[in-house]
């Protein structure tokens, strides 16, 4: 019996170290398909930096008050009220300043769902603009 039990023991510790090493194998070789798979992803992956037209601007109350008194006008107006989403915001800042909007947005318009980088840019165009149009 002990040597049936040894023998046993033997195959069992066998199995238990087969399977051992086909585990480490299949996670070795899937770091390296995974790493070889993403490095033909980022040499076929073009970076691409986003350029656009800035301008400053600061946030002050009186800033902000002004801007936002324009979108609150254009975003009420016969064109814009009925829109919704990505479109109510193009209609309103096209509204708010169309030359702003045509150096900021017309190359590259907004879609839905996307983070709007530009927006504080386009502020600083709307009161940049609006303010010299007042000094004349």
């Amino acid at each position: 019996m002990s040597t049936s039990r040894t023998l046993d023991k033997s195959k069992l510790m066998h199995k238990k170290l087969s399977t051992k090493l086909i585990l480490i194998y299949l996670i070795v070789f899937g770091i390296k398909f995974n790493s070889a798979f993403k490095s033909d992803n980022d040499k076929n992956a073009k970076s691409v930096t986003f350029h656009f037209p800035e301008y400053a601007y600061k946030e002050t109350s009186k800033n902000e008050l002004a801007y936002r008194e324009f979108e609150s006008s254009c975003e009420h107006s016969v064109a814009c009220e009925d829109l919704e989403g990505v479109d109510k915001v193009k209609c309103a800042r096209k509204c708010i300043s169309h030359s702003c909007y045509q150096d900021i947005y017309a190359f590259d318009e907004l879609e839905e769902g996307e983070i709007d980088v530009r927006l504080n840019s386009f502020k600083g165009c709307v009161i940049q603009r609006s303010s010299n149009s007042h000094r004349m």
